[in-house]
């Protein structure tokens, strides 16, 4: 429950009468107060502690490490050329021979022939052959037994005589006549034996060379990695920040002399309050502030507590 300053001194009457507090009203005023002291409320910041603990940074984990291949050095017979095959030519073989060659070639020429006569002997016909009839001579050629007369059918043959003349045998003409040509024989260089291919096998080369040969593999291993802990500091809360009263230096229960020593603690403490006057300004209660901020205590008057910290009291 709060209160306001006028409900605290209605309070305050409430209490000089000699009545009783409403319930929940005690902590308007301080507990246990001495008389002759003056108190306020003032801010109590929260207070803390330093821890160090250890804490995980990394987790525990497996590395796989390689293990790199080992090499060992072997003679080997490696192939330099491979086996192949190559063409040859075997040249012709000559030899002489014997060769007509033509020196004058064959020609064709016309030529006159003339004509051809011969006697021949001819028979040739004066008279052709005629028949006539005749009187018969006797009884045997009798062939009309009824007149006597006997007639005759006589062939008189043809009449002939050989008569000689000179008669065409071969008539007059044009032949062609052939001019042989003119030869002469030569000795002639000839191919005895032609010229051929013959395939020739080139066998594959081998030389012996070192080499590198892989002895072992590479292989990878494991390798556990333990966790890794990192020790640390950190605040921890012992109390939470609150309000509550305080013994103060008020007008009450203070003097000049004594604010003159607060004045030069604060400036010795580098945290000047002005003129060191024994009088309490905005510019001493502003060093008392700043140092109470910087020392961790409670903040809002002049409490006893900062007096006893600056050794005043």
């Amino acid at each position: 429950m709060k209160y306001s300053l006028l409900s605290t001194m209605i309070l305050a009457g409430i209490l000089a009468a000699g009545s009783t507090l409403p319930a929940g009203a005690e902590e308007l005023f301080p507990p246990n107060a001495k008389a002759g002291e003056c108190y306020t409320r003032v801010f109590v910041p929260a207070t803390y502690k330093t821890v160090t603990e250890k804490v995980l940074s990394r987790d525990a984990a497996t590395r796989l490490e390689i293990v790199p291949a080992t090499y060992k050095w072997a003679e080997e017979k490696v192939l330099v050329s491979e086996a192949s095959a190559k063409f040859e030519v075997v040249p012709a073989t000559y030899g002489w021979a014997d060769e007509v060659v033509t020196i004058k070639p064959a020609t064709k020429q016309l030529v006159e022939v003339p004509a051809v006569y011969e006697n021949k002997t001819e028979k040739v016909m004066v008279k052709p052959a005629t028949t006539a009839w005749k009187k018969g001579r006797g009884p045997v050629e009798k062939v009309d037994n009824s007149t006597g007369e006997i007639m005759c059918l006589v062939e008189t043959p043809a009449e002939y005589k050989n008569v000689s003349k000179r008669v065409l045998k071969t008539a007059a003409r044009t032949e062609e006549k052939t001019i042989p040509a003119q030869t002469k024989t030569v000795k002639k260089k000839v191919v005895a034996k032609p010229a051929t291919t013959r395939k020739v096998e080139i066998p594959a080369k081998y030389e012996t060379v070192k080499v590198r040969k892989l002895a072992t593999p590479a292989t990878t291993k494991s390798i556990e990695i333990p966790a890794k802990y990192t020790t640390v500091t950190r605040r921890e809360a012992i109390s939470e920040s609150k309000m509550a009263w305080a013994p103060i230096l008020c007008e009450t229960n203070t003097t000049r002399d004594v604010v003159r020593k607060l004045q030069a603690a604060l400036d010795k403490a580098g945290f000047s309050p002005g003129p060191i006057d024994g009088m309490i300004g905005s510019a001493t209660m502003s060093a008392v502030a700043r140092y109470q901020s910087a020392k961790g205590l409670p903040k809002g008057g002049l409490t006893i507590k900062t007096l006893q910290s600056l050794g005043v009291l």
